[in-house]
């Protein structure tokens, strides 16, 4: 494992951090490194070192100085509650995506080397102060010539460079990891680096999170839920994105809500909503639901909309996990503690020899303290981490593909408590996920099927006759080459027989032939031997040696 000196020096840059804001203690009480916490007395920097913040908030700040890739990590660290303690995970979830803006300059250079063109001739204006600024892009207020208003998202120059050099070093430890940590293989920090890395370059390309947008617009067309704005594809690049630009008020302005008359029950519930209509609808959800991508359009305060930005990062689930996770939803919901361990089992979360009633009594002493009790007394957060405990002794592993989803789900849980405490999830949830299963499973999800099949029906079947007719000839010529290839075996098994009766007798003979050279070359010196009886003996061997041979001898 070979690092090159650029990427040493990073690692020297990421170690003086971690001094800086006193990690050195947390990395000597990892498992790998604990032989070796006696040589801290030799370190110089621990000898005067003043009473620091909690281990949560150092790690959260040190993440913030290493720059934007270690930023988004740890984020997504943040919902992994089996990897990390929970005043760790607590303080990771409150990483904030802001770094500096970039020079306006630098932005215009990059918008007219993509168009080719200058800037004048894209946009009749051009605010030079960015709206935002994140670890991969920049945003920039804007207006077209037609006088459409818009938002300009520019990825910061020399980014790339900088991702791949960190997601080496995040690859290195978690081989390490992989190599010497004994929960790896449950765990699988590979894996997880592996899908931080199509998350995080996913985000480079504009063009995708475009069509990301795009496809949400599309799945909520007409809805009065949630509302994505216009993406203007003339203007879009893989490294600048044109979209409309919307205006609302951001939601984590709870005041602000109050102050316009936003019914702030309503929202969260909607809210919840909109969480399951993206994930068991239409298996494709915005998974960067932070505050400062959520807005909320205050014209219906009754029936408030959201309005969401920034769609880098999209979760989409596979129909096998699409299915396993809305039946366990559902038999969550309806406390069948006994169906979720069966679940489990069938999707190979947990191993196959896992005894059903004790995984489901384990589950029952998590999940059934929390019913019935409003947001604001229950934490996601604490159930995922009992959750992972649990199936921690069931030897369940970790599935990378559902990470985003755990993210989402803390997200929604922060943005319910902000909004109404006192919000019953559960009671919200519940009526959606039977609606889901019936239009799923049910007599509409059959007639639905139907529906769809039938054009391809209506296709297929004047080509009916002729196939069946085809298929027949073919299952005759099929039935009978194998008649053919059956004969050609049987003949080669009576071969192979025949050839093992001749191996057979012909090693009989040969070692008869050879018995009768040997009774005769010991005559006259063996007392028994030395009768008129040895030559007849050596005659009667050779001659059957000799008949073993004939019938072994090759008639064709």
């Amino acid at each position: 494992m070979i690092l090159r000196p650029g990427l040493i020096l990073r690692l020297f840059y990421i170690n003086l951090i971690l001094i800086k804001h006193g990690l050195d203690e947390v990395i000597l009480a990892t498992h790998l490194f604990r032989p070796l916490r006696f040589l801290a007395v030799f370190m110089p920097w621990r000898w005067f070192r003043r009473q620091q913040p909690p281990r949560g908030v150092r790690i959260r700040n040190a993440l913030e100085d290493l720059g934007p890739i270690f930023v988004k990590f740890g984020q997504i660290l943040s919902t992994r509650r089996d990897l990390l303690p929970s005043d760790i995970a607590e303080e990771l979830a409150r990483l904030q995506d802001r770094v500096p803006p970039f020079p306006s300059r630098s932005a215009r250079t990059i918008i007219e080397e993509a168009y080719g063109t200058p800037l004048e001739e894209v946009f009749a204006r051009f605010e030079a102060e960015p709206l935002a600024s994140a670890s991969i892009a920049q945003v920039h207020a804007a207006e077209l010539h037609d006088g459409r208003e818009v938002v300009v998202k520019v990825v910061r120059p020399g980014i790339r460079r900088t991702i791949d050099g960190d997601l080496q070093l995040l690859y290195t430890v978690a081989r390490l990891a992989h190599r010497y940590w004994r929960e790896a293989h449950r765990l699988r920090p590979v894996e997880v680096v592996k899908e931080f890395d199509k998350t995080i370059h996913d985000e480079l390309d504009l063009m995708r999170e475009a069509a990301n947008a795009s496809q949400l617009r599309r799945n909520f067309d007409g809805s009065d839920l949630l509302y994505v704005p216009e993406i203007y594809w003339p203007g879009t690049r893989t490294n600048v994105m044109v979209m409309e630009r919307i205006h609302g008020i951001p939601i984590s302005r709870v005041a602000a809500l109050r102050a316009a008359g936003v019914d702030l029950e309503a929202l969260a519930e909607r809210g919840v909503e909109i969480f399951f209509t993206q994930v068991f609808r239409d298996s494709f959800f915005h998974a960067d639901m932070h505050p400062g991508n959520i807005f909320v359009d205050p014209n219906e305060p009754d029936t408030p909309r959201y309005i969401a930005v920034d769609f880098g990062i999209i979760g989409t689930l596979g129909p096998r996990d699409h299915k396993y996770l809305a039946e366990n939803f559902l038999a969550f919901f309806n406390r069948d503690y006994r169906r979720v361990a069966e679940l489990h089992v069938e999707s190979g979360w947990v191993p196959a020899d896992t005894r059903i009633d004790e995984f489901e009594a384990a589950m029952r002493v998590v999940c059934e303290p929390i019913f019935e009790r409003p947001l604001g007394e229950i934490s996601f957060g604490a159930l995922l981490l009992r959750l992972f405990q649990t199936g921690r002794r069931f030897n369940m592993e970790v599935q990378p593909q559902l990470v985003l989803l755990q993210k989402t789900l803390l997200a929604i849980e922060g943005l319910g408590r902000d909004l109404y405490p006192e919000l019953d999830l559960w009671r919200t949830a519940k009526p959606y996920m039977e609606h889901w299963m019936r239009e799923q499973l049910g007599a509409r999800a059959l007639i639905r099927n139907l529906r769809t099949e039938l054009p391809k029906w209506g296709e297929y079947l004047p080509q009916l006759p002729g196939r069946v007719d085809a298929a027949l000839s073919e299952a005759g010529e099929l039935r009978e080459r194998m008649a053919e290839q059956e004969r050609t075996l049987e003949g080669l098994r009576a071969d192979i027989r025949r050839n093992g009766r001749r191996a057979f007798a012909s090693v009989v003979g040969g070692s008869l032939v050879l018995s009768a050279f040997i009774v005769a070359g010991l005559d006259g010196y063996t007392p028994v031997m030395v009768t008129a009886g040895a030559p007849l003996v050596s005659l009667i061997l050779g001659a059957l040696g000799g008949l073993f041979w004939l019938t072994a001898w090759p008639r064709e």
